[in-house]
């Protein structure tokens, strides 16, 4: 077995608890004096994930300042971003500022990238207070530093696509790689997505098309979103439902699929999924809302022989397939486009 050296894990950035690799980790070390392993990122734009943008908008009342404020306080207490009742946090993009003679990332000074692991283990510093952002949107455009470590990972931004719709494709490139690895493996034909018009809903979508799917459902929270879908092209059929509601579920999707790909960013749905999927078929949860335990015994309750697996943001190549399902699927842009502008508006500095 590999042996992998605790400084390209971060473990010597960890300040508590000791002896925790850093995404488990209280507080990080966010100086951003570089080791010889290590590389520097002058931060542009964090990505918040949907999960803990949409807790910390809740818990603010939709206070845009009173949003910036708590993740402004999160950062500075914990030297990352990472939400502490959901546990997620996001990604960023960034110029590569400086470089270790020792780093294994093949990055090199004044390359742009985007960092394609969690905020919740990337040592993070900002330094403009965040004041170029309104609190009421995802993207975050951003001042300060942050720290990748030998084992992380990172994509040059493409040269082709506007900084936020990259970063927005990027931030969620591990579901699709998960569909369609999940799709070809099974050989699966009905998948069903909840949380279809999403950027990781939609993607999916497409993505288990490519992947061989020939019955595609796609599962929405309203009728707004269903026309955006339906328009859309990507999913056979265009359901609505309350995802938090599994017997709704259960009576929107009709029969059940081999697989159900879950991109809600709200707690609740794991037992709607599991209604959703065919015996022996398989769940995969891509939501940072997810509740293991919920998933787990809500599936013995219901004597449910599914497989359910956890997307964990990473595959090989996952960057390369979701840019390129965007560039090549009008569909999947017709429904991010508009997150993005919205997401973008009023900000100068978006390329």
């Amino acid at each position: 077995m590999e042996r992998i050296p605790e400084r390209a894990l971060g473990v010597h950035r960890v300040l508590d608890p000791p002896g925790v690799l850093p995404q488990a980790a209280h507080r990080l070390d966010p100086s951003p004096e570089i080791g010889p392993d290590e590389v520097r990122i002058a931060v542009e734009r964090l990505n918040l994930d949907a999960a803990s943008f949409r807790q910390l908008s809740e818990a603010c009342g939709g206070d845009g300042d009173a949003v910036r404020a708590a993740v402004l306080g999160i950062v500075r207490e914990r030297g990352k971003m990472q939400n502490p009742v959901t546990g997620s946090g996001g990604m960023l993009i960034g110029t590569v500022d400086a470089v270790g003679s020792g780093s294994p990332l093949g990055l090199a000074a004044g390359q742009r990238v985007a960092t394609l692991v969690s905020l919740t283990l990337t040592p993070l510093r900002i330094t403009d207070d965040l004041r170029r952002w309104d609190g009421r949107s995802e993207q975050v455009p951003a001042e300060g530093t942050a720290i990748l470590f030998a084992r992380s990972i990172a994509a040059a931004l493409p040269d082709d696509l506007p900084d936020a719709v990259a970063l927005a494709v990027l931030d969620v490139c591990g579901a699709p790689a998960a569909t369609a690895r999940v799709v070809e493996r099974a050989g699966a034909r009905s998948v069903t997505v909840l949380g279809a018009a999403g950027k990781s809903g939609c993607l999916s979508l497409a993505a288990a098309r490519a992947a061989g799917a020939t019955r595609l459902t796609g599962l929405v929270r309203d009728g707004a979103e269903a026309a955006a879908l339906t328009a859309a092209g990507l999913a056979d059929r265009v359901v609505v439902a309350d995802a938090t509601d599994p017997l709704a579920v259960l009576a929107a999707v009709g029969g059940p699929a081999d697989v159900t790909v879950v991109c809600v960013d709200a707690p609740g749905a794991e037992h709607g999924a599991v209604l959703a999927t065919a015996g022996g078929g398989t769940v995969v949860f891509f939501s940072m809302a997810t509740s293991f335990s919920a998933a787990a015994l809500g599936a013995e309750g219901m004597a449910a022989d599914v497989t359910m697996l956890v997307g964990n943001g990473y595959a090989p190549g996952h960057a390369d397939l979701a840019l390129d399902l965007y560039r090549r699927t009008p569909g999947v842009r017709s429904l991010i486009d508009p997150r993005v502008r919205s997401a973008s508006a009023g900000d100068p500095g978006v390329r």
